[in-house]
């Protein structure tokens, strides 16, 4: 799913595309992308975008008289341009929207529909999607204290909720535990302000670098399908299961639970303890190392 870097850079190179553009035609392809009735799809014709932002993980195209389309792509949409006359592969598009300079198309791969387009009349409206988590990148250290302590769960948990920070999911999650040398299962009350602090600075250093990275990329060029993933070469530890650690050099391990998995290192965050997989610790029981030394021999 597409966090804070890559929306924030989606919405620096949609901006170079449609901001004070009008709206000419909207196409569906797929019924199950629009998830509001009120107003109508086709309110949007002839209405010119005056902004793009990020409300958490979802783009805001917003339009005259405080109209607002609303799009979450959640795992596998992704945005495509296209020249004007050109369309999307059918088994892969859910909306195209043309502009005078191109057409703006919406995908998604794989066969279950989760991305969403909604369409709010007024900032009151707007604000029904947010979810009200704390803006990383703007919020002090008391405040992201704060709202780390707000809870007691694990930190891994606690960024990745978007009740309590905004943007943040598993890919940079991991990435910015191991920058801050925090294990992802210590508990958030047992925090102590010195943590807390390096967390801060290392979630604002680690989203922010991203940000102007990607941002940069997507401004040279419009992003393709494959450029908006959570899997990169760069990232230290997200992704890159028994690859060495590029402070240390240990193998990166991992926790798996569901369609999702935690990457991290065991010397830079957890003191050299191999936390324990489910799936593979019940199969090995007792035989499942503790320490990476044991791993490693």
């Amino acid at each position: 799913m597409p966090e804070l870097p890559d929306v924030e850079a989606y919405c620096a190179a949609l901006r170079k595309k449609v901001v004070d553009q009008p709206l000419e035609n909207v196409r569906l392809m797929s019924p199950f992308f629009l998830r509001s009735i009120e107003p109508a799809i086709d309110a949007l014709e002839g209405r010119t975008v005056r902004h793009v932002e990020r409300l958490g993980k979802r783009i805001v195209f917003g339009f005259d008289e405080d109209l607002f389309a609303v799009i979450h792509l959640m795992i596998a949409g992704r945005f495509r341009w296209l020249a004007s006359g050109k369309h999307l592969p059918r088994k892969l598009g859910l909306a195209e929207f043309d502009f005078p300079l191109g057409t703006l198309g919406v995908t998604e791969a794989g066969s279950k529909r989760r991305a969403s387009l909604h369409l709010v009349a007024g900032r009151a409206g707007l604000a029904a999607h947010d979810r009200g988590g704390l803006e990383p990148l703007t919020a002090s250290v008391s405040q992201f204290g704060e709202t780390l302590r707000r809870e007691n769960h694990t930190l891994k948990r606690t960024l990745t909720d978007p009740r309590l920070f905004s943007g943040i999911g598993n890919a940079y999650s991991d990435e910015i535990l191991h920058a801050a040398g925090l294990s992802p299962i210590v508990w958030t009350s047992r925090l102590s302000d010195a943590e807390i602090e390096r967390l801060h600075a290392a979630t604002i250093e680690t989203l922010s670098r991203w940000t102007a990275a990607l941002t940069a990329q997507f401004l040279k060029k419009f992003p393709g399908a494959g450029d908006v993933t959570a899997f990169r070469e760069d990232f230290a530890v997200h992704g890159r299961f028994g690859k060495p650690c590029p402070v240390c050099t240990a193998p990166v391990q991992r926790i798996r639970y569901a369609d999702n998995e935690t990457n991290y290192c065991a010397t830079c965050q957890t003191g050299g303890k191999v936390l324990a997989d489910r799936s593979l610790s019940r199969l090995l029981k007792e035989d499942w190392p503790r320490v990476i030394g044991e791993l490693e021999g």
